[in-house]
């Protein structure tokens, strides 16, 4: 059986939506954020915390476990900020509790979402897995910790591991039955389309003057069932013993700007938005667009979907969850 941990939220639904058509999943998670509802029915569910250890000591003792998949994470950027202590405690810790269940229980193989914050604000062009690490937030920092840790208890106790560090998620299963539910929303697109349902009076897009083709960030979308398949994938070289540890990007390879995601998301929906201009963000960068060239190479791995089905999709799973 495969664990997937924080397998209600957005992208571990995703994942166990495709997983459960090859393997046995349990499915762990707290519902802080995440739902219930978006896990599939064939995955046996266990509500709780990955910070208890009596929990994880009862999964891996119950259940004959071949490898865990690792999503479970606070995600805010703000909320980092503001609260460091928290983001160290659920990330880090819990984290850590995680990998010695693990170990106990001679389990040697894990997947691990990460994230393009650990990058912090590189300008070079696309980024590939030698940009140097700078994350600017204590979210950054903790996933950073967390790959450090992988890498020391491959080295010590011979634990193989795939970290993926992932651009924007973006869109919605083609099924219609799951999709984005963040409370609050704090990504672009959905925030675009929530305006654009009327469930906001307009949307606001930070800075005009960035040195980009029309003055606004360029930001790289991967549709959610893409990123799904390359934790597929990953998954398969650590089982198979293809791969013993590495990082890859994760991303489309391509980058829009906040302007060209506002015009295609107008074009999917058939509306017009409502765009009030603001101040720069500290700390935006002007681009940031994932290489994908060594997961390609890797892993076989491409993305299929472009932005306007990225969108496409991601509209039709919001006009659903208006109508409800």
């Amino acid at each position: 059986m495969i664990l997937v941990v924080g397998g209600a939220g957005y992208i571990g639904s995703h994942f166990v939506e495709e997983l459960v058509k090859y393997k046995d999943v349990i499915v762990l998670d707290n519902l802080s954020t995440g739902f219930r509802r978006l896990v599939n029915d064939k995955a046996v569910f266990i509500e709780g915390e990955l910070g208890d250890p009596h929990l994880l000591r009862s999964i891996f003792t119950t259940y004959r476990i071949a490898a865990v998949v690792h999503f479970a994470a606070a995600s805010l950027v703000g909320e980092s900020v503001a609260d460091p202590q928290k983001y160290y405690l659920n990330n880090v810790g819990a984290t850590l509790n995680l990998l010695q269940a693990m170990l106990e229980n001679q389990v040697k193989h894990i997947v691990f979402s990460s994230t393009a914050a650990t990058y912090g604000t590189s300008n070079d062009g696309k980024i590939t897995e030698m940009t140097a690490v700078r994350p600017i937030n204590p979210y950054g920092r903790s996933k950073l910790v967390i790959e450090w840790i992988l890498e020391d208890y491959h080295r010590s106790y011979g634990l193989n591991y795939i970290v993926l560090r992932y651009f924007n998620a973006s869109g919605a299963h083609e099924n219609g039955r799951i999709g984005e539910m963040h409370e609050p929303e704090t990504h672009l697109i959905p925030i675009i389309l929530q305006h654009l349902l009327g469930r906001m009076g307009s949307i606001s897009v930070f800075g005009d003057d960035y040195p980009t083709r029309d003055g606004t960030c360029i930001r790289d979308y991967v549709h959610v069932t893409d990123l799904a398949k390359a934790h597929l994938a990953s998954l398969e070289a650590l089982l198979s013993g293809d791969v013993e540890k590495q990082i890859f990007n994760v991303g489309s390879g391509a980058g829009f700007s906040v302007r060209e995601v506002i015009e295609i998301c107008e074009w999917v929906a058939g509306r017009q938005a409502k765009v009030m201009m603001e101040e720069k963000r500290q700390g935006d960068p002007a681009y940031l667009v994932a290489s994908n060239e060594k997961i390609k190479e890797w892993l076989g791995w491409s993305p299929t979907y472009k932005l306007p089905d990225i969108v496409r999709t991601a509209w039709k799973w919001h006009s659903r969850l208006a109508d409800e």
